[in-house]
């Protein structure tokens, strides 16, 4: 196994419980480094992630202050949901209840990548006030839907309750950091190596397996429509810092069904807005360019 990265900045963990499930929460720093001008700053990773995963960018950080960077809920050490089923407005209440118990009445710097991209764009239009600064590393939101779609997406979503979902295991941490670096050819070895002991943990199977909620396959059945998304979006009031890599291929998720082009549509509705491309990076560029996107937020957070 290929030596694991070594943290500049230790992460320690927490648990808090929200909404009455616990989460858990990689933290750096302490409350003390934290001020109206300084406030906590939160990032919220992507799906089939962990917190954890920003750990090369706060290392790269210039200046030590407050970070949070919690599992979403069925992701790490976090509780899984009860039930059978993931819903979007879900991490939005996770969110609200983490920021007031973070910062009681306060604002707070909030980032986002991919998934929790779109979570913090959402949660910035809805409550304006808790958010001071806000990042975005590509969470490009979700094709629109029509109503004739519905019928079709509510048919597969019962099929799929009917059907056990898994996770692939994994004999070694070798094969976990072997897939990461699949996943992301950018990614270097001994960060995978570091990151493949957060991402999975080895179960009385003997078998490493990845900490998320088999649940997360299933398909949401609720639509997504996009004019929720723009009305929500000219909502924010907060700067925003749009990240995205250089060698993220949009058009290979979703083809003809969403449109870099759409996208912008969304995008300029915002009201403050700055943009950074980084390369070479592609969709994980908090794992490619951490120096870099580290740069740009101290930057972009101090209002430079």
């Amino acid at each position: 196994m290929h030596a694991p990265y070594q943290p500049r900045r230790p992460l320690r963990s927490e648990f808090v419980r929200l909404r009455g499930m616990k989460h858990h929460l990689n933290v750096w720093g302490d409350t003390s480094m934290a001020s109206a001008s300084r406030p906590p700053l939160l990032l919220m990773h992507g799906w089939m992630d962990v917190g954890a995963s920003f750990q090369f960018t706060v290392d790269a950080l210039a200046h030590e202050r407050y970070v949070v960077a919690p599992d979403w809920r069925g992701f790490g050490l976090s509780d899984s949901t009860p039930g059978d089923c993931y819903w979007f407005p879900d991490y939005l209440g996770d969110l609200d209840a983490l920021i007031e118990h973070l910062a009681p009445g306060q604002a707070v710097d909030l980032c986002g990548h991919s998934m929790g991209g779109n979570v913090v764009m959402s949660y910035a239009g809805v409550r304006p006030d808790r958010v001071r600064r806000l990042i975005n590393l590509e969470g490009f939101g979700m094709p629109q839907t029509r109503p004739e779609h519905a019928p079709k997406r509510l048919t597969q979503w019962l099929d799929e309750l009917q059907t056990p979902q898994a996770l692939r295991s994994y004999a070694s941490l070798d094969e976990v950091a072997a897939r990461l670096m699949k996943t992301n050819p950018l990614l270097a070895a001994d960060k995978a190596a570091w990151l493949a002991s957060h991402w999975a943990r080895q179960c009385e199977d003997g078998r490493w397996h990845v900490l998320g909620d088999p649940a997360h396959k299933r398909v949401n059945p609720v639509l997504s429509r996009a004019e929720d998304t723009i009305a929500t979006w000219r909502l924010i009031t907060a700067p925003l810092l749009w990240v995205e890599g250089d060698r993220t291929e949009f058009g290979k998720w979703w083809g003809d069904r969403y449109t870099h082009a759409q996208f912008e549509e969304r995008l300029s509705v915002v009201p403050s807005l700055r943009r950074l491309k980084l390369h070479p990076a592609g969709h994980m560029l908090h794992h490619d360019q951490p120096a870099a996107l580290a740069q740009a937020i101290e930057d972009f957070i101090a209002g430079s």
